[in-house]
């Protein structure tokens, strides 16, 4: 059945609550991003993409994160957790049709990340073996509550890290989520003094 074809009585929608108060994680019955995965945060990053603009344009939505079949929303108090999960059950039943999974990865913290290295970040021995470490011990939890994480930069004694999704300003990600990402690397990489630093 291709996309044209689904009607919005066909959409199955299951809603999560994650560790973070002021995000909600959807999970839907149908592909919304094919490979990879993407962060929204402005409407001016939604091009071509109606079903995320209406969702990143909706009041009190701060960020559209989607991963495989599912989005998570960090939303503000400026509106109530009833209406944000109404209306976005109704902007992905009428929107589905018209969705393009197979579009290409966005990355709105791309200017956070260093200019200067010359090799792409899965060209870094270092940074694939931390992956591989998150890949086989945090991602799996994280992804379960609507979150990722991403390395952005190992410098000498320092991992910088940018929470994605509802991890992205939960209380737990900085606090109890952070001293286990590091107390993991500095076990697998025999780094004692190893910090991890969210940015």
């Amino acid at each position: 059945m291709s996309t044209e074809d689904i009607r919005p009585e066909d959409i199955l929608i299951k809603v999560q609550d994650t560790p973070n108060p002021w995000a909600l994680k959807f999970i839907v019955n149908q592909v919304l991003k094919s490979e990879g995965k993407a962060t929204f945060i402005k409407s001016e990053e939604c091009n071509n993409l109606p079903l995320i603009y209406a969702l990143v344009t909706l009041r009190g939505v701060k960020q559209v994160y989607i991963f495989r079949n599912t989005l998570s929303i960090t939303y503000t108090k400026e509106i109530e957790k009833e209406d944000l999960i109404s209306n976005v059950q109704i902007i992905i039943k009428t929107r589905i049709n018209i969705h393009n999974p197979d579009f290409l990865d966005y990355d709105p913290f791309e200017e956070k990340k260093p200019k200067t290295k010359k090799t792409h970040q899965s060209d870094n021995p270092e940074i694939q073996k931390i992956n591989e470490i998150l890949d086989r011990t945090v991602r799996p939890a994280l992804q379960a509550d609507g979150g990722d994480i991403d390395i952005i930069e190992v410098l000498e004694n320092e991992v910088k890290i940018l929470y994605q999704g509802a991890c992205g300003g939960c209380p737990s990600a900085l606090t109890g989520t952070l001293q286990a990402i590091e107390n993991i690397l500095q076990n697998e990489l025999n780094k004692p003094s190893l910090k991890v630093s969210p940015i």
